[in-house]
């Protein structure tokens, strides 16, 4: 039927804990459900969009009774820290101001950028964005991730390419990617460039192995709930 499912949201409570980990009364679930999008939409606007560029590629939101804990995994994390602290001190007065919360902001280093989809995403959309030409970007940002130790990768980017007058995909794999097996740690990432003749999508796979043999990575690890622990599926 050609739909497909997002690799996170397929393996979520299996193998992938939520982003958003925090329980609320009926009552309050919306309110708090919007307030994590502004607050993820506000932290994109200000690390990524302006520079200089942070390179933030996921935001865990937690929350207790006292205060709401916001994490960023950034692949520059001196940029977020600022000076001494000041800037993550200026975020944390700005995000509790605007939730009326006590903001508690801690920040995780990506040590591996090229196997992070998002800034793999993130990086395309900016080649593009500076008229790069899309196939070498493409084959560059690919075997640059092969390089870093990814099993498989798959690049996809959709619109005019090029400037061409009718809009296009153009992908590129190497390696395997097994999306349909849920002990398949694959991290998805999409980005959008806005080019002068128009919105470029970007989508990035990356297979970095399976979880149970992934015990080397601190980073997922660190962030997995217990609820999300790996589980063997079909037969040995």
């Amino acid at each position: 039927m050609g739909q497909k499912v997002h690799p996170f949201g397929f393996r979520l409570g299996i193998t992938e804990a939520h982003r958003s980990r925090w329980y609320a009364p009926k009552a309050l679930y919306g309110e708090l459900l919007v307030e994590d999008e502004k607050i993820r939409v506000y932290l994109d606007r200000r690390l990524n969009k302006m520079p200089p560029n942070a390179a933030v590629s996921d935001i865990h939101i937690e929350r207790t009774r006292e205060e709401l804990k916001v994490i960023i995994k950034t692949a520059r994390p001196g940029l977020v820290i600022g000076p001494k602290g000041a800037e993550v001190d200026r975020i944390t007065q700005e995000l509790s101001y605007m939730t009326g919360r006590k903001v508690a902001i801690s920040i995780m280093e990506v040590k591996q950028p090229d196997l992070d989809a998002q800034l793999v995403a993130d990086g395309i959309a900016e080649g593009l964005k500076k008229r790069m030409a899309f196939r070498r970007v493409l084959k560059n940002r690919a075997e640059a991730v092969m390089q870093a130790g990814a099993q498989g990768v798959k690049l996809a980017v959709a619109g005019r390419l090029g400037g061409a007058d009718m809009s296009r995909t153009l992908d590129v794999r190497l390696g395997a990617l097994p999306l349909s097996t849920l002990q398949a740690n694959i991290d998805y990432g999409f980005s959008e460039s806005n080019t002068t003749y128009g919105v470029i999508g970007c989508k990035v796979w990356i297979y970095k192995g399976e979880y149970e043999k992934a015990t080397g990575d601190t980073e997922e690890t660190g962030l997995r709930a217990a609820g999300a622990t790996p589980r063997a599926r079909g037969r040995h």
